[in-house]
């Protein structure tokens, strides 16, 4: 079999519903690599939030932020940041709602407020605190994505009003704002023209919607069992749900392991 290149999402793909690796998914991943298969992580997560699980698995390429910052073999490929005065406006659009945020870069987060109870509830969702305050985080270092918090359908009103981002709601009370046009399909693009890969060799795991476009444009692209309706009307398979050896599953089914 010629070498293959696989990218799986996180959550809900690579950690079940509890944010557990299944025993099932660390044992495939070891197997692929071990077969001469190259494994990376295309997710909406900054770096900082799956550093421990990149140990775990022992891989450092990976496309973060929904490919704004896409790093190869531990060396940054792609770095695209929010254009910071068109954030300015809108933090003070986010002030007038009453909106919280929490900025984000490669290495850390900050919120812009002290106490917050929705960034209390999205960010635990993902087993991660409410970070400290600092409001002119964002004037320190380039940001590849903020937070906002608002309830859905409050973020037609930015969406209108600032075309240069995108708005990618995640959690019922947050929303993640991005660079417009940018995606994980583009972040492994870039990494396969990075590495020489064939996209015919490319193989894409995800569940979420902000999976639709890496799993469309992917010449093998697998929905996990638990995926939203949008993701699994896309994919080229949908396996088992990822609390059911969902990733075992699909790799089996492709022909990647036995």
């Amino acid at each position: 079999m010629n070498k293959k290149a696989i990218f799986f999402d996180i959550d809900g793909t690579l950690l079940d519903h509890d944010k557990a690796l299944p025993a099932s998914t660390k044992q495939a991943v070891m197997q692929l690599k071990e077969d001469g298969h190259f494994v990376g992580i295309a997710t909406g997560r900054a770096p900082f939030m799956f550093e421990s699980l990149r140990k775990e698995l022992g891989i450092e390429t990976f496309i973060s932020f929904n490919g704004q910052y896409v790093v190869h073999e531990g060396t940054p490929i792609v770095r695209n940041a929010l254009d910071q005065g068109e954030l300015e406006q809108l933090i003070g659009f986010a002030r007038e709602q009453q909106h919280p945020l929490v900025y984000m870069d490669h290495e850390g987060m900050r919120a812009n407020t002290e106490e917050h109870q929705d960034i209390h509830a999205a960010l635990n969702s993902l087993k991660f605190e409410h970070p400290s305050q600092d409001r002119d985080y964002y004037r320190k270092k380039p940001l590849y994505q903020t937070l906002l918090f608002c309830r859905e359908g409050e973020e037609d009103a930015y969406k209108d009003t600032f075309p240069a981002f995108d708005f990618i709601r995640w959690h019922d009370v947050s929303t993640d704002i991005l660079p417009a046009k940018g995606s994980k399909a583009k972040g492994i693009d870039a990494m396969v023209k990075q590495m020489g890969l064939d996209p015919e060799d490319v193989y894409v795991f995800g569940d979420g919607p902000n999976d639709v476009e890496m799993i469309q444009a992917s010449k093998h692209g697998i929905a996990m069992g638990n995926s939203v309706p949008e993701t699994k009307a896309v994919a080229d398979f949908v396996t088992k749900d990822v609390s059911e050896d969902g990733v075992l599953h699909g790799l089996r089914h492709v022909g990647l392991l036995k």
